[in-house]
């Protein structure tokens, strides 16, 4: 299974000023190694984190509380963050991007119930205006393996905060 969304910086090596991922790609492929992205992110859409789907719950754009983790991209004055706090009597988290966001950046929220061994993907939400935006939210627990990660795509690449609770 291949995963590009969280990927390290495997694959993504400049080569001639082209990217070098499929290369990349095909010799780890080659010699029996799969590339994935930490600890195997499941692909999953937007629609399978909203309305009410796998626990998820729809929020605002403009939703904001704690911050628990950020990424800053002080070139392109944007910040990803895991965010939490109290929506309808319930404590969740969410991802958000803010700032100089641009349409067709992109905020996904990464969960894991087991540690970080594997991930649910929430999202991607994309901005269409260059409006902020958040993720579906999820409930939080004291489970120490019930973990979130807040990720973005922007005109850099993929920017992940290192993950939560």
């Amino acid at each position: 299974m291949i995963s590009w969304k969280c990927a390290s910086s495997i694959g993504r090596r400049f080569v001639g000023g082209k990217v070098a991922s499929a290369v990349t790609a095909a010799v780890l492929l080659a010699g029996g190694m799969t590339l994935l992205g930490p600890a195997g992110t499941a692909q999953a859409a937007a629609s399978d984190c909203e309305g009410g789907r796998n626990g998820f719950i729809d929020i605002s754009d403009s939703a904001y509380d704690t911050m628990a983790r950020q990424v800053t991209l002080y070139s392109e004055g944007i910040n990803i963050s895991v965010q939490y706090g109290y929506i309808r009597g319930v404590q969740r988290g969410w991802a958000l991007i803010a700032g100089d966001v641009q349409p067709g950046n992109q905020v996904w929220l990464d969960w894991t119930r087991d540690g970080g061994r594997t991930w649910i993907q929430c999202g991607p939400f994309t901005s269409q205006g260059g409006e902020n935006k958040t993720s579906a939210a999820q409930r939080t627990s004291t489970d120490a393996n019930w973990k979130f990660r807040a990720c973005g795509s922007t005109r850099s690449g993929i920017h992940c905060t290192d993950p939560w609770w």
